[in-house]
């Protein structure tokens, strides 16, 4: 493996943070479970502890899967008027797998926006303040 920044450098990193992969090389891995962050980087080597994504992916989670979970079953009970076991039959289901679905990616698009921006940590001291 060469160090040369041209081959390792991706173009796309919030892209390949939202696919699971590092982004900066965008081939090794970016999780080591679920949702753990891994070490590193095992392809570019990339010490993955500058990223900490904090709440923002499970705000946006909670605020998508909600606004999907409830405009539909609005939409549904206006339409077609169904019995509540057919609401608890459609909603409960897509309620639980939508976050599920949508939290890793979003994590790891977090990830990606903050090598992009080479975002750190708030530091509050005497420095920097005026």
């Amino acid at each position: 493996m060469t160090d040369d920044k041209a081959e390792r450098e991706n173009d796309h990193p919030v892209r390949s943070g939202l696919s699971g992969h590092c982004p900066r090389c965008g081939r090794g891995k970016l999780f080591a479970g679920f949702l753990q962050l891994a070490k590193g980087c095992d392809h570019c080597h990339l010490d993955y502890d500058f990223a900490d994504s904090a709440d923002a992916p499970a705000v946006m989670v909670i605020l998508l899967a909600g606004f999907v979970t409830v405009f539909g079953a609005l939409i549904v009970e206006v339409t077609y008027q169904p019995p509540y076991w057919v609401h608890a039959v459609l909603w409960i289901p897509l309620a639980i797998l939508l976050p599920l679905a949508i939290l890793r990616p979003l994590k790891g698009g977090m990830v990606g926006l903050q090598y992009k921006n080479k975002a750190k940590e708030a530091r509050f001291g005497d420095e920097g303040h005026e």
